[in-house]
């Protein structure tokens, strides 16, 4: 089904706002027909009725709709406005991976410790049409401006408006795997130093061990404690090149118990024992 397809943002590196505008258009007028534009077109209905098309998918988009269609494909009207229709658009890009999945399918981008997987619905109805109609409001205007300030304004208003989409998304039950998976990815950060069990982490989630397990491999592609793992040795890594302690204290610092398991453990991740590791980034 057309409603079912997701767009997935790794970042960073952020997707950057390009340009926008509010358009009217009269009864019989339609939206251009366009192929391969070179940046996402993000279509918001305020009032009256748009009938856009990208490829074989076909939306009838009503006042509180937002669309957002590719940049390598080939959208049109397959229908002229039947009554006097506003809505904004807005170009945007990015340079980060991305992709378009349904939404029953795994997503081959995840986000881990140290980036975020955005994902927003290619077609939801907003729950606070008149936030986002500010929103939108604010970014024409910032678009009209040169100046410096203006550029970080619009990027910024941007930002809240994919936040609101990818926040949108989430607040679905049935999308709970993402929250559950987040929930627990914040906790095993917070306390990596710990021993954290599975059976601690269900206990401070109030959640099943196998859910939180199946959630985590589903948005991250691992288990809570091979993230754990790879969050400590990502740490070690720091540690390593930021400090001149010793392998033990390192080893200590970042949960492990034992410094020749530590040491182990680090050569098989990056290939090379920690001291090594450290004499490559200091003289």
């Amino acid at each position: 089904m057309s409603d079912d397809l997701l767009l997935t943002f790794r970042s960073p590196p952020l997707p950057f706002f390009v340009e926008s505008n509010r358009l009217t258009y009269q009864a019989g007028e339609e939206h251009p027909n366009r192929t391969n534009l070179g940046v996402f077109d993000m279509l918001f209905v305020n009032e009256g009725t748009l009938f856009v098309a990208e490829e074989d998918y076909k939306w009838e988009l009503r006042p509180g709709d937002v669309l957002i269609l590719r940049p390598d494909r080939w959208h049109y009207s397959y229908r002229p406005c039947s009554e006097r229709t506003v809505f904004d658009w807005v170009h945007f890009q990015t340079v980060g991976a991305w992709e378009e999945t349904e939404e029953h399918q795994h997503s081959s981008i995840r986000g881990d410790y140290y980036t975020y997987a955005i994902r927003v619905p290619k077609r939801m109805k907003l729950k606070y049409p008149d936030e986002a109609r500010q929103i939108f409001s604010q970014l024409h205007e910032a678009a009209k401006s040169s100046s410096h300030g203006a550029f970080w304004d619009r990027q910024q208003r941007f930002l809240h408006l994919l936040q609101m989409l990818d926040e949108g998304w989430r607040s679905d039950a049935a999308k709970a795997a993402v929250s559950v998976a987040e929930r627990a990815a914040a906790y095993l950060k917070l306390n990596y130093r710990a021993a954290v069990s599975n059976s601690m982490l269900s206990e401070v989630l109030e959640l099943h061990t196998n859910y939180i397990t199946r959630c985590m491999t589903e948005v991250f592609g691992c288990t809570p404690q091979q993230y754990l793992l790879y969050y400590r040795l990502d740490q070690a890594k720091l540690l390593l090149i930021k400090t001149d302690w010793t392998i033990a204290r390192v080893a200590e610092e970042t949960g492990f118990r034992q410094t020749p398991h530590f040491s182990r453990l680090f050569a098989a991740h990056t290939g090379m024992p920690p001291l090594k590791f450290r004499k490559r980034f200091t003289t």
